[in-house]
């Protein structure tokens, strides 16, 4: 589920905060890092749990209905295809995910579920809802279209629930993106064989992307000194007073990507940086970035001290 691009903002907010703060404290900084990138998975569960307290309301409602003596027409002929989706099932039977949201004490729905109810609200308010309860029986690929829809139209631009998450814990904003896409494929795949391997994905592609966050973390804090003197005399506009705190950073985390990330590609490393200054940092910081690296690459050419390994590494 973790991108590098995710893995190199979470290294930079940590380097940012640590920098900030009036105690710096390298190693309780670095437990937060990982701290912070487990968060993803709490946000993940919380949101595919969303999906089944919608049903368990629906299914009150329809309870509360039949105990009525003037029902209006709808609940009269209320539908259960949505509390039949067998999607659902699946996911509401996994004791992985049931173990997950008791274990890390996420019953948050029990609490706030004014927030289950405005968006049961908002999903019979849709046409896609309309049509699918419309239906005496659906198949599997039905129920399951049904869900990524209700995803994706509902759960996914609620600015109420961006709101909530935002209240709940700062870091799952910036995670709140690629948590949704993982959740969207894995609606869109999910089925009775895959379920158990598919539901709860890992975190990490590989324990090497896990190591590259410890690295990148550590050595662009201790090699601080070393990475402000490759910076200097390169901004001959700019006093190092003058330069945005986030530029800083991000320039040390390319400048040791060079350096000591032999296997990560020079415009890969570029890239990836000039995408988060555009979201993280100034309006013309990317610009200014692009200019500090790319003059960084050509002397370490030069020098020698760029030592890329393996092909198509410049």
């Amino acid at each position: 589920m973790l991108t590098r691009r995710h893995i190199r903002v979470k290294v930079l907010q940590s380097i940012y905060a640590l920098r900030q703060s009036n105690n710096p404290d390298l190693e309780k900084q670095e437990k937060f890092l990982f701290y912070s990138i487990d968060q993803m998975l709490d946000l993940y569960a919380l949101s595919l749990q969303l999906l089944v307290e919608m049903r368990k309301a629906d299914r009150k409602f329809l309870v509360t209905s039949q105990q009525k003596h003037l029902a209006t027409n709808e609940e009269k002929n209320f539908s259960t295809t949505f509390l039949d989706n067998k999607v659902l099932d699946l996911i509401e039977q996994n004791e992985d995910l049931s173990s997950y949201i008791k274990n890390k004490k996420l019953n948050y729905w029990e609490l706030d579920g004014e927030y289950v109810t405005l968006l049961l609200k908002e999903l019979r308010a849709k046409d896609f809802y309309k049509q699918y309860t419309q239906k005496q029986s659906t198949s599997f690929k039905e129920d399951q279209d049904f869900l990524v829809s209700l995803f994706k139209k509902v759960i996914a631009p609620s600015d109420k629930y961006y709101e909530y998450i935002e209240d709940k814990r700062l870091t799952w904003v910036d995670d709140f993106p690629i948590v949704n896409t993982a959740l969207a494929r894995m609606l869109s795949k999910i089925s009775e064989k895959n379920v158990r391997t598919i539901l709860l994905p890992e975190l990490y592609k590989n324990q090497d992307d896990k190591q590259y966050a410890k690295q990148l973390f550590t050595k662009v804090v201790l090699n601080d000194e070393k990475l402000s003197q490759e910076i200097e005399g390169k901004t001959p506009n700019w006093d190092k007073e003058r330069i945005a705190e986030m530029d800083m950073i991000i320039l040390k985390m390319g400048i040791s990507e060079f350096l000591d990330f032999p296997s990560i590609p020079v415009r890969a490393t570029i890239n990836e940086y000039l995408e988060i200054a555009k979201e993280y940092s100034t309006p013309k910081s990317s610009i200014f970035i692009n200019g500090i690296l790319d003059k960084l690459v050509k002397e370490f050419e030069t020098s020698k001290k760029l030592n890329k390994i393996g092909r198509g590494l410049r």
